[in-house]
């Protein structure tokens, strides 16, 4: 009778402990309500919950792009890993596009890394290596998903170290085998929450910049400049026409050929047919 009941306030001590350390599925949805409430609750790990939000750092996280147009892209995409490196950040991709035969296409795309507080001078230093085209910068503010994160990251490291000396002292096996089972799934939401923090840490400390260099002088998709660009528009436009038209007449003139030869053929057919019945007398009944 006695073990009995051992095991039953062991079993008990279990249960509390998962439920009241735990963080509940409300707790998970805002940074302001439930996941520091869960903090507090701990033991008093997070303080005041209007406090916390006001001492934190703002977060945010910035994505630019730019294109630029310089004279051997190339080149110039060596020059922007360069400046990427000087300035503490790095190259993630980088993809060049060599010229054709009459020496366009020529281009060149990096996607880059670089510490958020030299984004706006390393934009700034882009612009002496050619001319900008175009520069976008977009910025979020996600303070409060990092301090959701770091409130449910604390009360989950509260349960595990109770978990964790629960584990140590359990009297009986079936005490153990729940507190081990108990304190494996909050381990597992405990590394899902800090590789999810550890993420967000690095797109707030490192900038995403997109470089696209190409040749100057790439024609503007709309339409000629002036009566000269018009004529020589037209005049190249026939000239592709006409080419178009010999390479199909190439194709088509065997198979005409063939039409002419079958054409003729049916045709000479019919009149000699025609001439047959003329010259024969119809026949008479007797």
């Amino acid at each position: 009778m006695r073990s009995l009941l051992t095991r039953a306030v062991a079993l008990t001590a279990v249960v509390l402990v998962v439920g009241c350390s735990g963080p509940s599925d409300g707790e998970s949805t805002g940074a302001d309500g439930g996941g520091a409430g869960a903090v507090a609750d701990e033991g008093g790990a997070a303080g005041d919950d209007d406090g916390a939000a006001a001492d934190a750092d703002r977060q945010v996280v910035t994505n630019a792009a730019t294109t630029l147009a310089v004279g051997d892209p190339a080149e110039g995409a060596q020059r922007v890993s360069e400046l990427v490196e000087s300035v503490g950040g790095r190259v993630d991709e980088r993809t060049e596009q060599t010229a054709t035969g009459d020496d366009t296409g020529a281009s060149a795309d990096l996607v880059v890394r670089v510490p958020a507080d030299a984004l706006t001078d390393l934009l700034a230093d882009l612009a002496e290596l050619g001319e900008v085209a175009s520069v976008s910068v977009n910025r979020s503010d996600v303070t409060g998903q990092a301090v959701d994160l770091d409130a449910r990251i604390s009360a989950l490291q509260t349960s595990v170290a109770r978990l964790q000396t629960l584990l140590d002292q359990a009297p009986t096996t079936d005490a153990l085998l729940a507190a081990e089972g108990a304190l494996s799934g909050r381990q597992e939401q405990l590394e899902s929450l800090q590789s999810q923090r550890a993420l967000l840490a690095d797109q707030v400390e490192l900038s995403t910049l997109r470089v696209h260099l190409e040749r100057p002088g790439v024609a503007p998709p709309g339409g000629p400049d002036g009566f000269v660009d018009a004529l020589g528009t037209g005049w190249n436009a026939l000239v592709s026409a006409a080419g178009a038209a010999v390479v199909v007449l190439g194709v088509l003139l065997p198979w005409l050929l063939v039409a002419a030869v079958i054409g003729s053929t049916v045709l000479v057919t019919l009149r000699r047919a025609q001439g047959r019945a003329v010259a024969e007398p119809p026949i008479q009944a007797p």
